[in-house]
């Protein structure tokens, strides 16, 4: 494969998990977000979906982010008849985030984006070798 492609590929795939990374740290910190009144809407969880495309200036096929969407799953209710959102039996709509997923897709997207960093290290060492032997 051309060093120059292997480069493109692995700041593609980079940039994809940058964002998931941005995702998920946005879920933790709203894991406790709820409406402010009853029936309004607490924070809901964000998805992240990638899709394979052809970059035609890499000549290969790479990976972007498709869309950022909204878990639309059940939000969970909470028995606190003293929060300001709670309805009439007393429980409040909390977000759809469960930490322990959100921990977890944390530590897979840590280590794509390390992968895909070896990758680039190693191209770059390899295009800096053959640089040196042409000298």
């Amino acid at each position: 494969m051309d060093l120059q492609k292997a480069l493109s590929i692995s700041a593609r795939g980079m940039n994809v998990q940058t964002t998931r990374l941005r995702v998920i740290a946005e879920n933790l910190a709203n894991q406790d977000t709820t409406g402010t009144s009853p029936g309004t809407q607490p924070y809901r969880r964000k998805t992240v979906t990638f899709a394979n495309a052809v970059d035609k200036s890499v000549g290969a096929e790479t990976v972007r982010v498709k869309k950022v969407g909204r878990d639309m799953g059940e939000l969970p209710l909470r028995f606190d008849p003293g929060h300001p959102a709670a309805d009439e039996r007393g429980y409040v709509r909390v977000p759809n985030v469960n930490s322990f997923v959100e921990v977890m897709d944390l530590k897979e997207a840590q280590r794509s984006y390390s992968a895909n960093l070896n990758v680039l290290q190693v191209s770059r060492g390899m295009i800096s070798r053959t640089i040196e032997m042409l000298k």
